[in-house]
């Protein structure tokens, strides 16, 4: 299997997986895989990277219904891209042969809020997220300056958008290696966003076609 065929069945396995979810039902492997716990001990081999946000409503395991070793996931506030989630994201695609990242944001995001209040008072005290702040910013600050200024929550909704389509592409360039594995179709980096309220992914940034 090519590694983008490879891709396109994770990509798949993860949308059935969030279907799922959204039904409030339970797929029989993920309900099973605590059985693997054992075999898992010594091995892995996860099937996609899922870079995602800490905030406590946003779990990918749950979100896409998988169990012990389906996914390699990794959460910060913001979903943002610095430097040591770009080498776990590459340690996990070299190490593991994966074909899939997503990188997901969601819906009423806290590092969105927190910036777009760090960008409308910037003469308060030093904001304790500003390292979160300054990887989010770049991406939402020019959003701020258009008619979307009017309406919070289109802005809102662009905002966290923005940011994920920044930080998919900030982890396509992210390093040589992670750069030369997209060039060379080894790994596709996709951007999708989770409605907290609705229970669905949706995958917009990267998409491959079948």
């Amino acid at each position: 299997m090519s590694s983008k065929s490879a891709a396109l069945a994770a990509l798949t396995r993860l949308r059935e997986g969030n279907q799922r979810f959204i039904a409030n039902v339970r797929g029989i492997d993920a309900l099973l895989s605590q059985q693997r716990r054992a075999d898992l001990a010594d091995q892995q081999q996860p099937f996609a990277i899922v870079l995602g946000c800490s905030d406590s409503r946003a779990p990918a395991e749950i979100v896409f219904d998988q169990g012990l070793g389906d996914l390699f996931v990794i959460r910060v506030a913001g979903n943002i891209v610095a430097p040591s989630q770009i080498a776990s994201v590459e340690f996990a695609a070299q190490r593991f042969d994966i074909p899939l990242v997503v990188l997901m944001g969601h819906t009423r995001c806290g590092a969105i809020e927190a910036t777009l209040e760090a960008i409308a008072r910037p003469q308060d005290e030093p904001n304790p997220l500003r390292s979160i702040v300054d990887r989010v910013r770049p991406a939402i600050e020019p959003l701020t300056l258009t008619e979307l200024a009017r309406d919070p929550v289109r802005l809102r909704q662009q905002c966290v958008r923005a940011n994920v389509r920044a930080a998919a592409n900030h982890l396509r360039h992210g390093s040589p290696a992670m750069e030369r594995m997209v060039d060379d179709g080894k790994v596709i980096v996709v951007g999708a966003e989770y409605d907290l309220a609705s229970g669905v992914v949706d995958f917009f940034d990267g998409v491959p076609r079948a």
